[in-house]
């Protein structure tokens, strides 16, 4: 099963226009339209799963820049979903954290970064 990224797309596209043009390239197994968790508005990106990988790559030849809706979509295999580091371990947040030392910044060195490495001259 190969699963594919939809991008790009009119936030007024449904699930079922979305599949329908798949279709015409072989069988849809499934269509996940990715949604805001909040208010449940579509995000403008989608998943579609085929069966078929020769299929989908005949899919996504075809359909990656046609127009649906008002938008030219962007379609391509999916990469797998990055593993996310759950549990335990540092975090470190804030504003450039984890620097340590006399980074000095001062005026006129570095820009806003705190670039300049401190009192070196």
């Amino acid at each position: 099963m190969k699963s594919i990224y939809v991008g790009n797309l009119d936030y007024k596209t449904g699930e079922q226009e979305l599949r329908q043009i798949f279709e015409a390239y072989g069988q849809v197994e499934n269509v996940n339209m990715i949604r805001d968790q909040y208010s449940g508005q579509p995000r403008g990106f989608a998943f579609v799963e085929m069966s078929n990988d020769e299929e989908a790559q005949k899919a996504i030849a075809a359909v990656n820049g046609m127009q649906v809706g008002a938008r030219n979509i962007t379609v391509n295999e999916a990469r797998p979903k990055a593993p996310r580091g759950g549990g335990g371990g540092e975090r470190r947040g804030g504003f450039g954290g984890g620097r340590g030392g006399n980074s000095g910044g001062g005026r006129g060195r570095g820009g806003s970064r705190g670039g300049g490495g401190g009192n070196r001259w």
